[in-house]
């Protein structure tokens, strides 16, 4: 399988020509969705979900799929002919041979007065050497072991500790950054230092992949 990092928390997956591309968001490179064949979107937050680019993709290809929960498949109602499925924790579903598995159910507190929406995690793969995790905007740990985690480095619901935690609790064979659009240069330079040096103990190769940058996944 192979991994792009199309900006900020979203990914294309690749394997045996077919594409899933997962939270094409307002951060996300314009071409992300292109030749794409499935879509999985964690959650309504912009920065994961933009609805006009998501639409004009699927209207421009009637064979592009989307799998998210109840509030976004209800923002792009119209688009007809089961183009949308609802899924939410506990599913489990097949993208051309390609298994699914959905986790979790909410967003991260980011703060108490603010309400919190539903976020599912998506669990790509088939097997333990091959599985790869996108938690969204949450710590959700899934119930089978994850070989690669996508790591949401930074964000306005979490704090470095608790992302250093949740990946020492995984304990993925390996971490690659996602959810970075928000700190700077040298920010980014703290967080994976502080990432890196903090996972070696449970035996978590730490790494970060650059927008653009494509890596092999083994």
């Amino acid at each position: 399988m192979r991994l792009t990092r199309c900006g900020h928390a979203c990914v294309r997956l690749e394997q045996d020509g077919v594409v899933i591309v997962i939270d094409p968001g307002s951060y996300s490179d314009p071409h992300a969705l292109d030749g794409a064949h499935a879509v999985l979107v964690t959650h309504e937050h912009v920065d994961h979900f933009a609805e006009p680019v998501l639409r004009a993709a699927a209207e421009a290809d009637p064979a592009l799929r989307i799998w998210a929960n109840r509030s976004v498949a209800d923002q792009l109602a119209g688009l007809g002919g089961g183009r949308v499925t609802v899924v939410g924790d506990g599913d489990a579903i097949d993208i051309e041979g390609i298994g699914v598995e959905v986790h979790g159910e909410l967003h991260a507190v980011v703060h108490p007065d603010l309400p919190r929406v539903t976020n599912v995690g998506f669990l790509v793969g088939d097997t333990d050497a091959a599985t790869v995790f996108h938690p969204g905007d949450a710590f959700t740990v899934p119930a089978r072991p994850v070989d690669t985690l996508l790591l949401p480095v930074h964000g306005p619901w979490s704090k470095t500790g608790e992302v250093i935690d949740f990946a020492r609790e995984i304990k993925a064979r390996s971490a690659l950054s996602i959810h970075d659009g928000g700190l700077s240069e040298s920010g980014n330079a703290l967080a994976d230092h502080m990432l890196e040096m903090c996972l070696k103990d449970v035996g978590t190769d730490y790494q970060r992949v650059a927008a653009g940058s494509g890596i092999e996944l083994m």
